[in-house]
């Protein structure tokens, strides 16, 4: 079972993630996926300033990425995102990228992330209140107008 419910958002497609061979470079999904996974982190009360403050945060230890399907300029994309596991230090995200127009999964992937303090870069146990903010988190509407926000400034508004 996962850890917290899913997060899906719209993801616009723009001429600068297109290569030359007419779709979405594979570099741009992983781009995607851990943009997508700051958000989750920062709308659940796990952002940035707090985990800096905190002085401990996620590493990535391995990321896995399956491609399905090719994207192109004009397609419409949801994408999907949640917390599978959290156990000791490492904790696993999952994510799916589907064509709305078609509900088909073009991509999916996960990435094994791990708890590390910032000042000595050891492993550390994740705190249970960051596992109890992800359990309890709860998918509202305002959220896709701050994910809107947040691909323009990078910042929840």
């Amino acid at each position: 079972m996962a850890i917290s419910e899913i997060l899906e958002v719209e993801q616009p497609v723009s001429k600068d993630n297109i290569d030359e061979l007419g779709h979405v470079n594979n570099e741009v999904y992983l781009h995607w996926f851990m943009n997508v996974a700051s958000f989750h982190g920062t709308i659940a009360g796990w952002g940035l300033d707090r985990l800096v403050k905190e002085g401990a945060g996620w590493m990535v230890r391995s990321h896995y990425i399956e491609y399905l399907g090719q994207v192109r300029l004009d397609d419409s994309l949801r994408l999907r995102t949640w917390v599978e596991t959290a156990e000791k230090a490492t904790s696993e995200r999952h994510y799916e990228l589907l064509n709305t127009a078609t509900g088909r999964v073009v991509c999916r992937g996960k990435t094994l992330w791990v708890w590390v303090n910032y000042k000595n870069g050891r492993p550390g146990r994740i705190p249970q209140e960051l596992i109890d903010s992800f359990r309890s988190w709860k998918y509202t509407e305002a959220i896709a107008e701050q994910w809107k926000n947040y691909l323009v400034s990078g910042k929840v508004s």
